[in-house]
């Protein structure tokens, strides 16, 4: 069975990628995932912060742009609090390129296309196979336009291709007027491929103390619906390459996203919820289906759920949201 796929140029052993967590810090872990069967590894993300404030450079995050305040400082943390250095992240690349043969792909995160993107040219020295750009903004200043939201994606983009050769994928999220669009503007400008969706940062509100409390919640096969939606309306639709991220727990979730068409699966709340070992059931059950169904290739497979390969492609849009509302408010 040929469970080979390509993604970002690299030809990888099957669709599952172990995308960025605590876990892929570790070089244990990321021996542990290849031999579980991981096809690639995603490592923790650099952040534009952790590089400035090396730097010393951190004015610009305290004292520049609409609504800055002092008292922003104190919502940094300090160079002691990050969980790896910039140094020690070209380190970790390193390494991990020595450990295994998977690809190893370096994730940065940022939202200004100042000289921090300088890290994505040392990332590939470092030997990183790939860069994954994650641009965690949130538009909260009101007198920004869409199109300059749109703009500093673009801007990001331009400034790591620039200092780089090897592929650049794009993590977003799905908050643009038009992500379609979004995309295509984001592949004219060099994107390699793109990965949906990011998670936003939600806060909850402790009403005891009075205070906002910081969370992070696993993702479950609840959020699946919506990167779902969108992979299965750019398959073909887009030459780059396509990854599924959000949602993963069980196999199940990985098919419907290859049906979709997504070209690999990224999973990391499963992995910190069950172990890096629960790669193997995930293939296990990729297996199984891919048999039961007859199917000896795994490109047999890829996007024929998507919008582009079924007949009635309005499955995916207006008339069949109708259709359900309709069939909901009739039923008893």
């Amino acid at each position: 069975m040929d469970m080979t796929t390509r993604y970002l140029g690299l030809t990888l052993k099957n669709p599952l990628v172990a995308s960025a967590s605590p876990l892929t810090l570790d070089l244990d872990n990321i021996r542990r995932i290849e031999d579980a069967g991981g096809a690639a590894v995603v490592l923790p993300s650099l952040f534009e912060e952790q590089i400035e404030q090396a730097a010393g450079r951190l004015e610009h995050y305290t004292t520049t742009g609409p609504g800055a305040f002092a008292e922003a400082f104190s919502y940094l943390p300090s160079a002691s609090n990050y969980r790896a250095e910039p140094h020690e992240f070209l380190e970790i690349i390193r390494k991990a390129r020595e450990a295994v043969s998977i690809p190893v792909i370096a994730s940065l995160n940022g939202v200004t296309g100042a000289g921090w993107t300088n890290h994505a040219r040392l990332a590939q020295e470092a030997g990183a196979s790939a860069i994954e750009l994650n641009v965690f903004f949130i538009p909260a200043d009101p007198s920004l336009t869409a199109q300059e939201v749109e703009s500093r994606y673009l801007r990001v983009l331009r400034a790591v291709k620039a200092a780089v050769s090897i592929p650049v994928s794009m993590k977003l999220s799905p908050y643009f007027t038009t992500p379609a669009g979004m995309i295509r503007m984001l592949e004219r400008a060099g994107a390699d491929g793109f990965v949906l969706f990011n998670r936003f940062y939600q806060p909850d509100l402790d009403i005891g103390n009075l205070a906002v409390r910081l969370t992070l919640r696993l993702s479950t096969p609840a959020e699946i619906p919506l990167p779902l939606l969108w992979i299965a309306v750019l398959f073909r639709q887009v030459t780059g390459s396509l990854a599924a991220s959000t949602g993963v727990d069980s196999s199940a979730e990985v098919i419907k996203y290859l049906l979709a068409g997504a070209d690999v699966v990224m999973t990391t709340s499963a992995l910190l919820r069950h172990g890096v070992d629960h790669l193997k059931m995930l293939l296990a059950g990729l297996t199984d289906w891919l048999k039961v169904h007859e199917i000896t290739a795994l490109s047999d497979m890829r996007g024929r759920l998507s919008q582009q390969m079924l007949k009635d492609p309005v499955a995916y849009e207006r008339a069949n949201y109708i259709k359900i509302l309709q069939s909901r408010s009739s039923s008893p």
